[in-house]
């Protein structure tokens, strides 16, 4: 499969009333990431009235690949077995509620999408912030080999620095090797496991219980490590 870098910008529109009672606080920067992978962006809502205010948050219309998915994760960690039902949360006078964010999965070709979001007051549906996120996926030269052995060859982790997730593209050349990827602290001491199928070419490291800071992921083939790099995870 054709590796795919993938490039989204968030643009900021709001439309609200004379008296708005929040304002959106979300970061609008670029997003990095390959097909396969799940982008996703921050999104902070601010109570800025005097009085406790409901807000809801929804897909708006948006123009995405048909092998795409957009998602709004109410934890701040998205899933692709989420759905994109509306999400609720109440805020008192002055609260920041950072817990939201939303998401695209990338598509399998080369594609322009826009992802749009909406956030409105229950109380007066005419005060709404609407989100807009531009994806763009586009080719990209091919990663290099960090690794080949008679057993396995593998690429570097990417994207490195990692947030959420990163990812590991390989091929096991035989059934008869038992391969998978550790990752450890400075210490030594290991963190969390990863098996590599023989039948799969792609891994996910998931980073979004570990704390920001550096790390090291060491290939096992039959529990003997072979190779080891560095992985920094920042938050």
């Amino acid at each position: 499969m054709k590796k795919l870098l993938l490039l989204a910008c968030g643009l900021l529109v709001v439309v609200f009333s004379n008296a708005q009672s929040f304002e959106i606080t979300g970061r609008q920067e670029s997003y990095r990431g390959f097909i396969g992978e799940l982008l996703t962006a921050p999104l902070s809502v601010k109570n800025v009235s005097q009085k406790p205010i409901t807000l809801v948050i929804r897909p708006a219309s948006s123009q995405i690949g048909g092998t795409q998915r957009f998602f709004i994760c109410p934890t701040g960690r998205c899933e692709t077995d989420q759905v994109n039902d509306a999400l609720t949360i109440r805020l008192e006078p002055g609260q920041v509620f950072s817990n939201w964010s939303v998401a695209l999965e990338g598509g399998l070709v080369p594609v322009t999408s826009i992802a749009r979001y909406r956030v409105t007051n229950l109380s007066n549906p005419a005060e709404t912030a609407e989100l807009e996120y531009t994806f763009i996926v586009e080719e990209r030269p091919a990663r290099s080999e960090i690794f080949q052995s008679r057993h396995i060859t593998i690429h570097d982790v990417y994207p490195n620095p990692v947030t959420d997730f990163a990812t590991i593209n390989y091929r096991l050349h035989t059934e008869a090797v038992r391969a998978k990827i550790v990752i450890h602290n400075i210490l030594g001491s290991r963190l969390e496991e990863f098996d590599l199928p023989f039948l799969e070419n792609q891994v996910k490291l998931k980073a979004t219980e570990l704390s920001g800071g550096i790390y090291f992921y060491t290939l096992y083939l039959d529990n003997e490590g072979v190779m080891t790099r560095k992985l920094i995870v920042k938050k």
